[in-house]
C-alpha cells in the first residue's frame, strides 16, 4: 500500500501500525464501494435459491400424468413442464394464485386446467396455447372461490392430442396450498423493498409468489442481469436448468374461452 510505503523509512512505526490495522474486524477494512456492492448483489443472488418448506409430499396416482406419446409437439425433444418444485407441492398467502409451465412449440391450439379439491372440481377452463415454445401462465379469475388457508388443491393441465375422446392426452400435475404469513414475515414483507422481495419467498418456501414475482421482474426488466441471475439461481436450485433461458411467451390473466 502506498502511504505505508511512504513511511518506509520508520520501521518500527510502519509495524507498529500495520498490528493496530489488522487487529480491526474486517468489516472496518472493506470501505470499497465496488466490494460492498458486488457483496450485495451475490447475496441478493444466491437467496433466490428456494428452500423448501416442511411438508410432506402430497399422495397422487397421476406420476408425470402423461397419457400418450409426444406427438403434440413439433420438437419431441421438450415436453411439457410445470414450473413446480420436484414434489409438485407449492405454497402460497395468494386466494388465487397464478401457475406457471413450459409447453414446446405445437400445433394444438387449446389446453385444458383443472383445480381439484379432493374428487370435486372447484374450476376448470379451456385456453389457448401461443404458437410458439416458451413460459405460459394462468390465473384464476375472480369468480373462482378463493383458496381456504390449510387446504391443498390437485390441479392438472392437459393437452389433446386430437377432438376426438380416444385422442392421446400429455398432462402434467401438482399441488397449491394457501397458508396464512406469520406476523413477523407479513411485516418482512411490509418494509422489503419490492426488488428484494423474492429473497423473502425463496427463504420462506412460498413457491408461487415467487416464481409470479421473478416473472414480473423479467417482464418489466427483460435486460437486467441481475433479475436474470436471481432467475436462474431459483430455477437450477429444484433442477429446472433447462428452463432458464426459455421466453416468457404468454403471461396474463386468466384466457377462458
Amino acid at each position: 500500500m502506498n502511504w505505508i510505503q511512504k513511511f518506509g523509512e520508520f520501521p518500527a512505526f510502519s509495524i507498529s501500525l500495520v498490528l493496530v490495522i489488522s487487529s480491526f474486524p474486517r468489516i472496518a477494512i472493506a470501505e470499497s464501494p465496488i466490494t460492498l456492492k458486488f457483496q450485495k448483489f451475490q447475496s441478493w443472488q444466491i437467496s433466490q435459491k428456494f428452500i423448501p418448506p416442511n411438508r410432506k409430499a402430497p399422495q397422487t396416482t397421476a406420476g408425470g400424468a402423461t397419457r400418450g406419446g409426444s406427438s403434440c409437439f413439433l420438437e419431441g425433444k421438450e415436453t411439457l413442464t410445470p414450473l413446480m418444485p420436484a414434489n409438485k407441492l407449492g405454497l402460497t398467502f395468494a386466494e388465487r394464485p397464478t401457475f406457471y409451465w413450459f409447453v414446446p412449440q405445437t400445433a394444438v391450439e387449446t389446453a385444458r386446467f383443472s383445480l381439484l379439491d379432493g374428487e370435486d372440481i372447484v374450476y376448470e377452463t379451456t385456453f389457448k396455447l401461443p404458437k410458439q415454445s416458451g413460459i405460459i401462465g394462468l390465473t384464476l379469475p375472480a369468480e373462482t372461490p378463493s383458496l381456504k388457508v390449510g387446504k391443498q388443491y390437485h390441479w392438472y393441465m392437459a393437452i389433446a392430442c386430437g377432438s376426438d375422446k380416444l385422442a392421446e392426452e400429455i398432462a402434467v400435475d401438482g399441488w397449491v396450498e394457501r397458508i396464512q404469513p406469520t406476523p413477523d414475515l407479513s411485516k418482512q414483507i411490509a418494509r422489503t423493498n419490492p426488488k428484494q422481495l423474492s429473497q423473502v419467498y425463496a427463504t420462506s418456501g412460498i413457491w408461487y409468489e415467487l416464481v409470479h414475482t421473478l416473472v414480473q421482474q423479467r417482464l418489466a426488466n427483460p435486460s437486467d442481469r441481475t433479475v436474470m441471475a436471481n432467475w436462474q439461481a431459483l430455477l437450477e436450485s429444484v433442477g429446472l436448468n433447462n428452463l432458464v433461458s426459455k421466453p416468457l411467451v404468454d403471461i396474463c390473466n386468466d384466457k377462458t374461452k
